[in-house]
């Protein structure tokens, strides 16, 4: 059964706006007493944060479909819907976000770090909030928009001060499981180590992490064995530690032949070139190994490598290992920018955006493509003829008609707002004022706004005094 899961595919769902709604006040003696429909509310956003307690991806591995909930309709009374929920996703700490393209969305580390995957729509105003001075009584209100749909790859790059690298059964996870509290599965064949393992060493004043990952072996760069899994992995280590097999039985191998093809490896893999290195020369505890580790030690410090010769089961120079693998730490510690960490892309539009693209395609349909049309398409009741007014009123003053104009759009052409799966085609029609201008202000209740005569002001006024006068004869006493 998976214990362990480091990449999923998740499907995000934020929350839908409530509608808003069209409603008209009305009392005894006041009929129309003006819009009070209220907006719908807020869909609710998808948000990953991190959670130091998650270690692990596995519930999206079992669980991949996530979805906010949505707001509530607006109703009459000026009560505006309640917001839908935010639905918040506890992730690991070091988790990449990435699109289904391969682009990095988010580099999410340290505690309560957050980033929204998917955003929740609006709510559709009400009336009461579409009336103006010049659009007294709206009969219409806005719906709500659909929430944000979004495919994300979620990738976990282990947070760790230190790794340790090297071939298959170098034994990583024995020197870990000596410097740490960690306990990994150690065994005496290759790929023991399928996911990383991470312990916490106390050296003096100093604790860091150090991750054992699987191991690597010629072409891992390329994906070869487990050589992606275990780059990925190593990628946010401060530290570099390669463990090299001092009695190893295959006969092509020594520990200075593993270190090159380890460092060719890195190298092509890339981004790791900048990490401090420390060699392990491991199982010394054998006679044929302290032999080999004595003769090949003198080489590797002439490379510049600080070299260490330890056992871990016999727990040979271990503590001299730990205090110097705290001192690299803490000077990397010193020198890593306090603001590098988290990383979330930001793509901001340019200057002279215009918010929207006209393009004439071969088929000779004029496609407009934008966040604001493409919102007040879906916000749009094309039902009710007040509302598609006010869509063109919209569309008008955001100079979409002008640039259908300088497009060469013609009276009749096909017009797409949106894309090509979900849009809206229309036949265009241009005109110099749109819709609801050009119709005499509709969408309004024209008796509220109507004078009356003084004559019939009077007749109303006495009506009202009648009716009230003849409540008051039916009245009878207890």
């Amino acid at each position: 059964m998976t214990t362990f899961v480091d990449r999923v595919e998740l499907h995000v769902a934020a929350g839908s706006g409530g509608h808003g709604c069209a409603s008209v006040h009305r009392e005894k003696f006041k009929p129309l007493g003006g819009p009070d429909g209220g907006n719908g509310g807020h869909g609710g956003d998808v948000i990953l944060t991190v959670d130091q307690s998650v270690t692990t991806l596995i519930d999206y591995h079992h669980s991949p479909h996530r979805k906010a909930t949505s707001g509530k309709p607006g109703e009459g009374g000026n009560r505006s819907g309640k917001d839908g929920q935010d639905l918040v996703l506890a992730v690991p700490d070091g988790t990449v976000v990435l699109d289904k393209e391969g682009n990095v969305l988010a580099d999410l580390v340290g505690h309560g770090t957050s980033y929204v995957a998917a955003e929740g729509g609006r709510g559709g105003l009400g009336n009461a909030a579409l009336s103006s001075a010049r659009r007294k009584a709206p009969g219409f209100a806005l719906l709500g928009v659909p929430g944000g749909l979004r495919d994300i790859v979620l990738e976990l790059k282990t947070v760790a001060d230190v790794a340790l690298v090297g071939y298959p059964s170098a034994g990583k996870s024995s020197l870990i499981s000596v410097l740490s509290a960690a306990k990994p599965k150690i065994a005496d064949y290759p790929f023991t180590t399928l996911v990383p393992n991470l312990g916490v060493v106390t050296a003096g004043a100093t604790v860091y992490t150090i991750a054992d990952v699987p191991g690597l072996i010629p072409g891992a760069s390329q994906g070869k064995g487990l050589g992606l899994e275990f780059l990925r992995h190593v990628e946010r280590c401060s530290v570099l530690v390669h463990v090299l097999d001092t009695a190893t039985l295959e006969s092509e191998r020594d520990p200075v032949s593993d270190l090159d093809m380890i460092e060719e490896e890195l190298k092509q893999y890339g981004g790791l070139g900048n990490r401090p290195r420390i060699v392990v020369l491991n199982k010394v505890d054998v006679p044929d190994g302290l032999d080999l580790a004595e003769m090949v030690r003198p080489e590797l410090e002439a490379r510049g490598y600080k070299v260490y010769e330890v056992s871990a089961v016999a727990h040979i120079g271990l503590k001299e290992l730990s205090f110097a693998l705290a001192e690299v730490v803490g000077q990397a510690r010193a020198a890593k920018p306090k603001d590098e960490e988290t990383r979330i892309v930001i793509r901001p539009k340019a200057v002279d955006d215009a918010g929207f693209t006209v393009v004439q395609e071969e088929d000779g349909l004029f496609r407009v493509r934008g966040e604001k049309p493409e919102r007040w398409v879906r916000q749009t009741d094309f039902s009710n003829d007040e509302a598609v007014g006010y869509l063109a009123d919209r569309l008008n003053r955001l100079g979409v008609e002008e640039k259908l104009m300088k497009a060469g759009a013609r009276a009749g052409d096909g017009v797409a707002i949106g894309p090509e799966d979900n849009a809206v085609v229309f036949d265009w029609e241009p005109t110099v004022m749109a819709g609801a201008e050009m119709l005499g202000r509709r969408g309004e209740d024209h008796r509220l706004e109507e004078p009356r005569p003084a004559a019939q002001r009077r007749r109303d006024r006495q009506a009202e005094r009648d009716e009230a006068q003849q409540e008051f004869d039916d009245f009878e006493p207890f």
